[in-house]
């Protein structure tokens, strides 16, 4: 399994209008574009070439995202994307350090380089799936899932880049193609202990976020329920519940990074859409509940 999560990229607070969205849209393109074109125009030695034409390319996908984001912004609103709407900064997909880490090293080659573009184009799924679940307003949760989707388009594109680069790699150094390892069988596991902890965790709710809890993940909400429960119990149930709705969350998304066809990477991209969405009902629960 990965060992950053991704998970982490959630936005601050609920996105509140579609003019928010498309600044944030916008902004992260554009950043994005601005990042990646610092070592796309930079002036270096000969072997860098290769890696300079890929942060070309994908500065150039940037560029083509923030255009079209501006211009779904017009359709949609009259209105060029605004800055000035948003509410809080825009959760960072693209770090200046990654990058910098990743051009400074001798031993970067394309790969790596289509590698991490795929990553951070996995990491705006994650953010926009989080937005299009966290969201009250329906026209702002349908551009969420627009904009999840389009992310995933362009990982699937980037990763066909990323595995010509590795074969031309591999056929120059003779190496070996990575694990082809599943944590699926694991997920299995995973899901029916977490169906489990969520019983338990609404045994203790009121009726009304009970019946919300089981609609937001599957259950059946008119299941009857005991009544002995102690508070401890619930408890701990529900931080069960929330780490491993993460893990699942996690696991999915590397499936689908590493997907060995079509069929697959469909199935494990719509499995952690679907985590991914029924995390941030749980985390959203568990916070009102705190409150």
């Amino acid at each position: 399994m990965r060992t950053e999560l991704l998970l982490t990229n959630e936005p601050r607070a609920p996105v509140e209008t579609t003019a928010e969205l498309y600044a944030i849209a916008f902004d992260q393109a554009e950043t994005a574009a601005r990042r990646y074109g610092r070592y796309s125009e930079t002036d270096c030695e000969e072997s860098f070439g290769p890696v300079r034409s890929v942060f070309e390319k994908i500065q150039h996908n940037a560029l083509q995202r923030a255009q079209a984001v501006s211009l779904t912004c017009v359709a949609e609103l009259s209105k060029l994307p605004d800055l000035t709407q948003l509410n809080w900064a825009p959760t960072d997909l693209v770090p200046a350090e990654e990058l910098l880490e990743l051009a400074s090293s001798s031993l970067t080659t394309p790969y790596l380089v289509w590698a991490l573009a795929v990553r951070h184009r996995e990491r705006g799924f994650v953010f926009w799936t989080y937005v299009a679940a966290l969201a009250e307003n329906s026209a702002v949760r349908a551009a969420g899932e627009d904009m999840a989707r389009e992310a995933l388009h362009d990982a699937n594109e980037l990763r066909r880049e990323r595995r010509l680069a590795w074969r031309s790699e591999r056929h120059v150094h003779g190496e070996q193609s990575p694990d082809g390892s599943s944590d699926i069988p694991l997920a299995a596991l995973l899901e029916s202990l977490l169906q489990k902890d969520i019983i338990e965790w609404a045994r203790a709710l009121p009726l009304v976020v009970r019946r919300h809890l089981l609609a937001a993940t599957g259950n059946d909400v008119d299941a009857p329920m005991p009544s002995n429960v102690q508070a401890s119990g619930t408890i701990e149930a529900r931080r069960r519940a929330i780490r491993r709705a993460e893990q699942l969350s996690s696991i999915y998304l590397d499936e689908a990074d590493h997907a060995g066809d079509q069929d697959q990477l469909e199935l494990t991209q719509k499995l952690a859409a679907r985590a991914i969405t029924r995390l941030a009902d749980l985390r959203t629960i568990a916070a009102t509940l705190a409150e």
